[in-house]
């Protein structure tokens, strides 16, 4: 368990689009660092084999089965942790959804599903946790965005639009609770290899035209964004709000 500085010891945090990549990666470091973790998705057995791992390694960690885009589901799922942990100190809004094709391809029901689950999620999360972090005035909310809220791709507006608004939000949440003990901050990962991302890295030709776009050549790690998490969630970015830390070797800095 971490000590010092970055300890989250006593700490209680829900981490949603846990069962796998950047949101398992975000659980475990906080984990590490001593906080009790609270891991999100849909998949009720996958959370628990993860759940599972992380205790094994020491950490205390319950599964939080339900879908983000359910407000109500929300709900229950934010006071049944608070009630058992008289607490939320940290929430990580990661979960989300893409959809790649070309726009002239894609319905309005394409873009509205990624939207809601990237977006409006987030705010329902935001808005319900928030209701808890005022009491104890103590919080930590952290959005997962992505280079693309900032610069952009073909056929992914629904996730860069998305993305882009989420930052926006976190702006104005963080203004709105800055005087609550809530601090509200995004990160926005490059190219990072999860199981989301298998299918493009997969694609020979993409991932060499994404190395040599980015400015580090390589893709980044789940721990790396998982590290950014843990600072963010810290006594250390107590002073950090409205801010999106971007981590991408470099890329959206470049020509």
């Amino acid at each position: 368990m971490a000590r010092g500085a970055f300890s989250l010891t006593g700490r209680t945090a829900l981490v949603t689009g846990a069962s796998r990549g950047l949101g398992f990666a975000m659980a475990r470091a906080l984990g590490e660092a001593g906080a009790a973790v609270w891991l999100n998705a849909r998949d009720a057995t996958a959370l628990i084999d993860k759940c599972d791992e992380l205790r094994h390694a020491g950490i205390t960690a319950t599964p939080a089965p339900f879908d983000v885009t359910d407000e109500q589901a929300v709900a229950q799922a934010v006071g049944k942790i608070a009630g058992d942990a008289a607490r939320l100190d940290i929430l990580i809004a990661n979960a989300g959804i893409i959809v790649r094709k070309p726009v002239v391809e894609q319905s309005t029901a394409d873009f509205a599903s990624v939207v809601t689950t990237d977006l409006t999620a987030c705010f329902v999360l935001a808005r319900e946790a928030a209701r808890v972090m005022v009491k104890n005035r103590h919080g930590r909310i952290i959005n997962t965005s992505s280079v693309m809220g900032r610069i952009a791709r073909a056929q992914v507006p629904g996730y860069a639009a998305a993305k882009a608004g989420l930052e926006s939000l976190t702006r104005q949440l963080a203004v709105e609770f800055a005087t609550s003990g809530i601090t509200v901050n995004a990160i926005a990962p490059g190219f990072i290899s999860t199981e989301m991302t298998a299918p493009l890295k997969a694609n020979e030709e993409f991932y060499d035209w994404s190395r040599r776009r980015t400015p580090m050549a390589r893709w980044g790690e789940p721990k790396e964004v998982a590290a950014a998490a843990l600072f963010l969630a810290s006594e250390e970015a107590s002073y950090v709000t409205g801010h999106t830390l971007v981590v991408d070797g470099g890329m959206s800095i470049a020509m």
